[in-house]
């Protein structure tokens, strides 16, 4: 009775439930990372970024008293406020820090002397004594206070369009870009040829290349990584963009010619045929029939080799980055901001919210040839 029409069986809705972990499982931390890029230091150390939305109670660094002092009956009075924001409103205050919260907002502290202090809940601060203030050591304000959401843009600034580019950033961007879109469609243009070959053209040895392919899907890159930067360095290209354009493509053909040609495959033999009969070259079939056929396993290579590409930290290490920093991509330079920047939560957020925005376009733009391009040539 358990597969009657109409009805769910428990492994359906064990494959929802699981599907759905694992989108929140992704979809959560990407979601605190955007709405931590755009607040402040003290709000990411004070709260989480669920909490965001609403107002928040924390302690607040110590702010001495200052100001121009008045005399007023007889009393020499200072006056000002803690906060620069008028919404920020104080729930205790103390004038030592083993004692932050002694005092209730409105009330007055005596500090010996005859000299008081006030603290208002609005953040308003009134002190007062019966001699001058001048030339003494003033006293300090801990205060608890609750602070409204807050948001901003200056992250982003800093980050990106800050005139001195203190962090970096905005060029490690460029950076990124110049190696990400030639590694990307270079293996694209030659493992399309060579998967045409593989797939239509009889030729001799071509299981044996096939096999091959299959083979080099398995080599890990890091055994490759020493030889081909000594073989770069002996012909003279040395570590620069060619070098690195060229160690994705190689590292990066093996499965484009794989997906490649397991699709091409698959396409019907009938139109192939009849193009060959109507007299078209085998370079005309591939330009006019097979790669606009083709187009969803070419979707779905090129997000796998421009995420892989764009995430990339090893290859970029051995074959780009130089002592200057002129060619520091993305990866290394939040690594660099890790180590000396690691107390800005704020500048780290945003700065790795920025290195995933461009990649999380790209799969949202062709995430829907992806899983055509995927399963080519699994079922016939």
């Amino acid at each position: 009775m358990d597969n009657i029409a109409g009805t769910k069986s428990g492994l359906t809705w064990t494959v929802h439930i699981s599907v759905f972990l694992l989108v929140a499982l992704w979809l959560f931390p990407t979601v605190g990372l955007f709405v931590s890029s755009f607040r402040t230091a003290d709000q990411i150390a004070a709260s989480g970024w669920w909490s965001s939305l609403s107002a928040q109670e924390r302690q607040l660094p110590a702010i001495r008293v200052e100001g121009d002092e008045d005399a007023r009956d007889g009393m020499f009075v200072i006056e000002g406020r803690l906060f620069e924001a008028e919404d920020v409103e104080v729930s205790a205050w103390g004038t030592s820090s083993r004692e932050p919260n002694a005092y209730d907002p409105d009330a007055t502290a005596d500090l010996g002397d005859g000299e008081a202090l006030t603290v208002t809940a609005d953040g308003s601060y009134v002190l007062t004594g019966p001699d001058s203030f001048e030339g003494q050591r003033l006293p300090r304000i801990f205060s608890t206070a609750t602070t409204p959401p807050e948001f901003t843009f200056e992250n982003y600034r800093n980050v990106l369009f800050d005139p001195s580019n203190r962090e970096g950033m905005a060029k490690a961007f460029f950076n990124t870009l110049t190696v990400t879109i030639p590694a990307t469609i270079i293996p694209i243009l030659v493992a399309a040829f060579a998967a045409y070959a593989l797939a239509w053209m009889d030729f001799p040895g071509r299981a044996l290349l096939i096999a091959a392919v299959v083979a080099l899907l398995v080599v890990p890159l890091q055994l490759a990584l020493i030889p081909l930067l000594k073989f770069h360095n002996t012909i003279g290209i040395g570590k620069g963009y060619l070098g690195v354009w060229l160690a994705h493509t190689g590292f990066g053909l093996p499965l484009a010619i794989y997906l490649l040609r397991n699709y091409m495959v698959g396409l019907p033999r009938d139109i192939i045929e009849n193009a060959r009969v109507d007299g078209a070259s085998d370079f005309q079939i591939f330009v006019k029939i097979i790669l606009p056929l083709s187009f969803p396993a070419l979707a779905s290579f090129a997000i796998f080799q421009f995420l892989w590409t764009w995430n990339d930290l090893l290859v970029a290490l051995v074959f780009l980055i130089d002592a200057t920093g002129e060619t520091t991509v993305m990866t290394k330079q939040i690594v660099e901001l890790l180590g000396t920047r690691g107390g800005n939560w704020e500048i780290l957020a945003t700065s790795a919210f920025v290195s995933i925005a461009v990649p999380l376009l790209v799969f949202f733009a062709m995430q829907k040839y992806l899983v055509r391009g995927l399963l080519a040539g699994s079922v016939k």
